[in-house]
C-alpha cells in the first residue's frame, strides 16, 4: 500500500480511534434524513448507468457501504485502517471489505460504476489531492458517478484551510475549487448539496457534497 506521512498519521489515528469511532457513528444516518437522501440519489444515478461496482472509499467500519448495498448497490469498502476493515468485516460478513490506499488503489481501469468518498479525502494535504482525483477518474467507467463529502472553508480567499481533527490534520475546501480541480481531472460536477452547521454540531462548517461524472 502507497504511504505518505499524512497516510501513515491517518492510519495509525483511525486503527487507535476505530472501536470509538464505530461506536458514535453506527445509528448516524438514522438521524440525517438529508445524508440518507444524498447517498438514495447518488444510488440512483449509479443504477441508472448501469448498475456497475461501487467503492466506499474510506469506508471507516463499514456502516454507509451497509447503507448502499441496502439500496441496491453492489458496492465494496476499502479502508486504509486495518482497525476500521476488520469491526467493518466483523459487523457485516456479507459485504467486501479491503484494506487499501486511495493513492493507489488495487482496482483495473474503468470498471466501477461509482465511488463514494465521504469525508475520506479530508486528510489529503492540497497538494497531493489532485493525485488522488487523478485516481479516481482511472478506476471510474464512462459515465460513472462520483459522490465527495467534505467540509468547506470560509469563502473562496480561502480555497483550502487546515483544521484540528481529533484524529489527525485535516482539510477544508472552497466547494468551487474543489469542483474545478474536479474538472481539471475530467470529473464534471452534476449537483452539490450544502448542510449549514447547527447549533449542536461540534464544528461550525459547512458540510458539502459534490456529486461529479467521468466525462
Amino acid at each position: 500500500m502507497v504511504e505518505n506521512d499524512a497516510l501513515r498519521a491517518a492510519r495509525e489515528g483511525y486503527d487507535a480511534a476505530a472501536a470509538t469511532y464505530a461506536e458514535l457513528f453506527r445509528e448516524s444516518l438514522r438521524d440525517s434524513p438529508l445524508d440518507r437522501a444524498v447517498l438514495g440519489v447518488f444510488s440512483e444515478v449509479v443504477r441508472a448507468g448501469g448498475d456497475g461496482q461501487v467503492a466506499d472509499l474510506g469506508c471507516g467500519p463499514g456502516y454507509v457501504t451497509a447503507y448502499l448495498a441496502e439500496t441496491g448497490l453492489a458496492v465494496f469498502g476499502v479502508d486504509a485502517s486495518l482497525e476500521m476493515i476488520t469491526l467493518a468485516r466483523e459487523a457485516y460478513p456479507g459485504l467486501r471489505f479491503d484494506v487499501g490506499s486511495m493513492a493507489a488503489l488495487a482496482i483495473a481501469d474503468g470498471v466501477l460504476g461509482g465511488i463514494l468518498a465521504r469525508w475520506s479525502v479530508i486528510h489529503t494535504p492540497p497538494g497531493e489531492l489532485p493525485a488522488i482525483l487523478a485516481e479516481f477518474r482511472r478506476v471510474l467507467a464512462p459515465g460513472g458517478h462520483l459522490l465527495l463529502g467534505f467540509s468547506a472553508s470560509e469563502g473562496p480567499s480561502h480555497p483550502t484551510q487546515e483544521f484540528d481533527h481529533t484524529v489527525a490534520l485535516a482539510y477544508r475546501w472552497w466547494p468551487d475549487h474543489l469542483a474545478a480541480l474536479l474538472a481539471e481531472t475530467g470529473l464534471a460536477e452534476v449537483a452539490r448539496t450544502v448542510r449549514e452547521p447547527q447549533p449542536t454540531d461540534r464544528r461550525q462548517f459547512r458540510e458539502i457534497h459534490l456529486l461529479a461524472r467521468k466525462s
